[in-house]
């Protein structure tokens, strides 16, 4: 069977400061690394950058993610570029500065984390009326986003928790698109058939029929989950790509169970890659 592609979760945060050009650019130097995933909101001026939390001060272990505070997309740009990410001297990038970083042999996820507001519809399925309302909300950054990917040579992958994200992308370019799982199966299968998505990226203990699947993770609980998505999923014709990987054990547990990708924390969970 085949070993699933290894994709670096924020540039393997479990081994360099999350989201930065250091980060990435190290991931990227690893043979095994098949793709990239990072995660991008706007600053003040509506320029990408990547960072995962919506607030600069979030926290990691006890540390604070950056020397800052307040909101991303409430913070002038010149400001984030002078942050200091988790104590090191790597600062908050653009998604530009990035994707100039990163060689166009690595594919790359961009996960469409935040528009610029508080008022997010995680994981939900929309009715065609929100759908439509959240979709221009969603729309002036995903044109931003995409726009600053034209550049990029390599093979991209848009991901999002929100509905809207995902039909905003489909309106302005025709890149591969995966909807992200939180607590609702049926509802991530239903946004990937809407939009015809390449992918789909539910949390490991998602997958039916592994032990992984009897522990709390995400936004689900230790029950036995009633769809069995890797079997919806590539009877449609989809990649399973599965977030998020801590050690080998689970990663092989999950390359036992068929999954086409697993975003992982550190390098070297693939003990075929690695040679262990």
């Amino acid at each position: 069977m085949a070993r699933p592609a290894v994709i670096a979760h924020r540039g393997y945060a479990g081994v360099a400061p999350e989201n930065t050009i250091e980060a990435v650019t190290r991931a990227a130097d690893r043979d095994e690394t098949a793709m990239l995933e990072i995660d991008v909101q706007p600053a003040a001026c509506g320029t990408p950058v990547v960072i995962h939390d919506e607030r600069l001060g979030g926290i990691r272990d006890g540390r604070s993610l950056t020397d800052a505070g307040g909101f991303v997309w409430e913070t002038p740009l010149a400001a984030l570029r002078e942050t200091r990410v988790l104590g090191t001297d790597a600062a908050v990038p653009t998604l530009a500065d990035v994707l100039e970083a990163v060689p166009e042999t690595v594919a790359l996820n961009v996960e469409l984390k935040n528009p610029g507001r508080s008022d997010l519809r995680v994981g939900e399925s929309l009715s065609p009326t929100q759908r439509a309302e959240r979709r221009e909300v969603w729309l002036p950054f995903v044109q931003r986003v995409v726009a600053d990917c034209g550049a990029f040579r390599g093979e991209l992958l848009f991901s999002s928790f929100c509905e809207g994200a995902i039909a905003a992308l489909r309106e302005v370019a025709d890149d591969a698109a995966a909807p992200l799982v939180w607590d609702d199966l049926e509802a991530g299968l239903e946004i990937a058939r809407r939009y015809d998505c390449e992918a789909i990226h539910p949390p490991r203990n998602a997958i039916a029929g592994t032990e992984l699947a009897g522990t709390a993770y995400a936004g689900f609980s230790t029950r036995e989950p009633e769809i069995d998505v890797l079997e919806a999923a590539h009877a449609a014709g989809r990649a399973v790509n599965v977030w998020t990987a801590t050690n080998w054990v689970q990663f092989d547990e999950l390359a036992a169970a068929g999954v086409d990708g697993i975003i992982a924390d550190y390098p070297g969970l693939d003990r075929g890659s690695s040679g262990r």
